[in-house]
């Protein structure tokens, strides 16, 4: 059997993050999650997930206050860690979460 991705979130701080989002864009969240997970990360494209730079990817999040993402890196054993849940205020990703994002990457075991 094929193994299967699993979206893991890296520590309490981004589970911390996740909850904090409005209802309907964890509802999101949660139907990318299922979608990556039983579809596998390979099948889901844009507008549910988009390359940012280098190993980060994002997961776009809209609800009906706003848009928020979800930055993410892979890791072996087809695992997604999810280092960075934030609110989206503006057009581009600010360069401080891709920061923040990327210095969490460096915990995970790639």
């Amino acid at each position: 059997m094929p193994m299967t991705w699993t979206v893991e979130l890296l520590n309490d701080e981004v589970e911390a993050e996740l909850r904090a989002l409005p209802r309907d864009m964890l509802a999101r969240f949660q139907r990318i999650v299922e979608l990556i997970e039983s579809q596998g990360l390979e099948h889901v494209h844009e507008p549910h997930i988009k390359h940012l730079e280098n190993k980060l990817w994002e997961m776009r999040l809209k609800g009906r206050d706003g848009i928020s993402r979800a930055i993410y890196v892979t890791a072996s054993g087809k695992r997604l860690i999810v280092l960075r849940v934030f609110i989206k205020k503006t057009q581009k990703t600010p360069r401080k979460e891709l920061t923040l994002a990327l210095k969490r990457a460096r915990e995970v075991d790639q």
